[in-house]
This record gives C-alpha cells, sequence and structure tokens, in this order.
C-alpha cells in the first residue's frame, strides 16, 4: 500500500507505504527529490540483495542477476534524497529482514544525509498487530508531515 499526499499552500507532496508501498516510497524520494517533501516508509520491503521467495521469483538469485537486483534496490539510489525521511520497521520481521533497514540506514550515514529517522519496534513483524505500535508509528508519520517546514 502506498499513499500520497498534497498539503495545502504547498507545491510539493508527501508519501507513505509500508509493504510494496514502502519501495515505492523510497524509489520516489531517492528518484524524484524535488517531488516529494517528504516520506514515510513503514518498513516491509527489500533493500538490498536478501532474497526472499518472493524477490527470487521476479528476480532470480542476486548471483545470476545483480544488475537487476542494483536497479531495483533503494540503497543504491539513496544519494538522491533530498526530503525528510521515516524509516519505521519491525525487528522481528520474517519476510522483510530488518538487517535491510540497517544497511539502508548505514548507507544514509556514509552519504552524510541529515534528513531522516529511524524509528524501530522491537516485537513487531511483517504486520504490525501491537495497538501501541500503530498509534506510535502513524503518529511520527502525521508529524513528519505536519510539522516539519517545506516549501
Amino acid at each position: 500500500m502506498a499513499g500520497v499526499a498534497a498539503w495545502r499552500g504547498s507545491e510539493t507532496y508527501r508519501i507513505y507505504g509500508g509493504s510494496y508501498g514502502g519501495f515505492i516510497t523510497l524509489m520516489a524520494m531517492f528518484t524524484t527529490p524535488d517531488v516529494f517533501a517528504a516520506g514515510a516508509r513503514y518498513g516491509r520491503q527489500r533493500l538490498g540483495q536478501l532474497q526472499s521467495r518472493y524477490t527470487s521469483n521476479i528476480l532470480n538469485l542476486p548471483q545470476k542477476d545483480l544488475e537487476a537486483y542494483k536497479k531495483s534496490s533503494p540503497i543504491y539510489f539513496a544519494e538522491g534524497l533530498k526530503g525528510a525521511l521515516l524509516i519505521c520497521h519491525g525487528m522481528v520481521d520474517t519476510n522483510v529482514h530488518f538487517q535491510d533497514t540497517v544497511r539502508l540506514t548505514q548507507r544514509l550515514i556514509e552519504l552524510h544525509k541529515e534528513n531522516w529517522e529511524l524509528a524501530v519496534f522491537p516485537v513487531e513483524n511483517h504486520g504490525f498487530v501491537q495497538p501501541s505500535s500503530w498509534a506510535d508509528e502513524y503518529r511520527r508519520i502525521l508529524d513528519l508531515f505536519e510539522k516539519k517546514p517545506y516549501s
């Protein structure tokens, strides 16, 4: 799921998404930075070369087609980040490994990006189940979209 929101008085958009929508959010923030002023990826999408049955069905194995993985992985486009980014991820996600988010945050650090935040949810899997986690995650997204100064 992905969503795009326009705020009154702004010429830019905010984008958010989870699962495949999280992938879309990252790619939008990294490849069209002048369109999106802020984005929130709430976990749940492969970022790198770690493969799952889902990913390998689409892209083959990284050992067979590394170029396909690079073209479809947001981590290789992270240098394009301009807007504010919130990354939320459950640490016990059995579908998308938490290591993927760790790799992305390290890449953002290496690129000297300062306009991003990471929210870790220690007890959550791919689909959050704790009401407190859902509330915290969406509060963070709302804060990001409403309280940051954007053009």
